[in-house]
């Protein structure tokens, strides 16, 4: 697949930005309902190939404790050894293992998700957004993505029957990215 010129430009190493990336998640809970959470402490590289994107790479470190769901209660439970355990496993960690262009502004990366301790490959699918300068002069470019994990795979298989049958949170979790990242100087 050809690049275009424009993309060729935008090749470089970057970092996330935090203050306008989002790494989330939606969980089903109760059968019923959706909850939906986020990891507010994190740090990422993004070596971005414009002529070659197969030649991309991404690293991201993610602190366990930084989750947020909106419930203290939860977020607490959630860090317990019935989840994350996050004094013993404090950071998660993407690295990725291979990038593929699929046509148009979709993109696929896959890698390697680690959590507790288990390391499980996983695919992304990712939308270019567009690339940008900032009013502070810093060349942004944006990705939008998504994944999907069974988290019994990684060892997170605390759950709870529920009377009506059924469980209260489901295995299969959504993954969302909304990630900006900043050129480095």
């Amino acid at each position: 697949m050809s690049s275009t010129p424009q993309l060729a430009a935008l090749t470089g190493d970057y970092a996330l930005d935090p203050a306008h990336t989002t790494i989330g998640f939606v969980a089903r809970h109760a059968m019923v309902t959706n909850v939906k959470g986020k990891f507010l402490d994190f740090s990422g590289s993004l070596h971005l190939d414009g002529s070659d994107p197969s030649k991309s790479t991404a690293s991201i470190d993610v602190k366990m404790d930084s989750i947020d769901t909106g419930n203290a209660d939860r977020d607490a439970h959630l860090k317990s050894a019935d989840f994350f355990t996050t004094e013993q496993f404090p950071t998660m960690t993407f690295r990725s293992t291979k990038a593929e262009a699929l046509g148009g502004d979709d993109y696929r990366i896959t890698g390697d998700l680690s959590i507790l301790g288990v390391t499980k490959p996983i695919t992304i699918d990712l939308e270019f957004n567009g690339a940008a300068k900032d009013p502070f002069g810093n060349d942004r470019v944006g990705f939008e993505g998504k994944a999907e994990i069974l988290r019994s795979e990684w060892g997170l298989t605390w759950n709870a029957a529920l009377e009506t049958g059924g469980f209260l949170i489901s295995d299969k979790i959504k993954l969302v990215f909304d990630i900006s990242a900043i050129k480095n100087a």
